[in-house]
């Protein structure tokens, strides 16, 4: 067996190997380059020749596929549920203190754990405003009477 042939044939595993392992479409191009330099290789084609087959079918593949993989791309992001919890109004129902790592605060009828964004104290039954979710943490700030960013009524 060649050399080339050889060599052809790991480039294209590798790549394959590489497009299984991320599913992201990052290799799939060059392991069909690789498979058309193997093929011109057991032609008998020179090592030239097999390169510039590996390049522009890679370069083809991709000028023509990229467009329209970027027309079937999800453009909008789903909210989670927990995304959905942001802005909304919610209760301290444990004490939130970041030096003790305590504090948990009820929205929407969930119980959360929760930070202050300040790292401030936050007694219990204070009302506070969720400004961001990181994992299975709320991240929020004392509510002000004039905020007026939500204006239904949550229950506690």
């Amino acid at each position: 067996m060649s050399t080339a042939l050889i060599t052809w044939g790991i480039i294209f595993a590798v790549a394959v190997i590489a497009e299984i392992a991320t599913l992201q479409l990052v290799s799939i191009w060059f392991a069909a380059g690789a498979l058309g330099a193997f093929i011109a290789a057991a032609m008998g084609a020179s090592t030239l020749v097999q390169w510039i087959l590996f390049v522009w079918i890679s370069v083809l593949l991709l000028a023509v596929t990229r467009p329209i993989l970027r027309m079937l791309r999800v453009k909008d992001v789903l909210p989670t549920n927990a995304d959905a919890e942001v802005g909304k109004l919610g209760i301290v129902t444990e004490p939130i203190d970041p030096g003790r790592d305590t504090g948990r605060v009820r929205i929407g009828g969930v119980n959360w754990r929760a930070r202050t964004e300040d790292g401030s104290l936050l007694d219990k039954e204070t009302a506070v405003r969720v400004t961001r979710i990181e994992g299975t943490t709320a991240f929020v700030r004392r509510d002000t009477p004039n905020d007026e960013t939500e204006t239904e009524t949550q229950s506690f």
